[in-house]
């Protein structure tokens, strides 16, 4: 399935490739790696995650190695990426 990314999501890979920086290169390289085999999971298997409580047609998965989530939904022939979020940040509560 195709996927696209909301320009929140956009925004928060780069937040995600700064802030993993400070790790150094290895790290950076290894989280967004991570991201795009998850990402590259929920094209494949997009009903695969758990849906969201509260938030009807929204999906969550866990990246498990690193601390963040990836939150999307799915659409008509596509998902749509909507916020890949820091797992020590208080819940999400709203989507813009």
């Amino acid at each position: 399935m195709r996927v696209e990314y909301s320009k929140r999501a956009v925004a928060d890979l780069l937040k995600v490739s700064a802030d993993s920086r400070s790790f150094g290169e290895d790290v950076t390289a290894a989280v967004e790696a991570r991201i795009h085999e998850v990402i590259g999971h929920i094209a494949d298997y997009p009903e695969a995650a758990a849906p969201v409580r509260d938030r009807p047609g929204m999906r969550v998965i866990p990246l498990i190695r690193y601390p963040y989530k990836v939150f999307y939904r799915i659409l008509e022939g596509r998902v749509r990426i909507l916020h890949i979020r820091h797992t020590a940040r208080r819940p999400w509560t709203k989507e813009r």
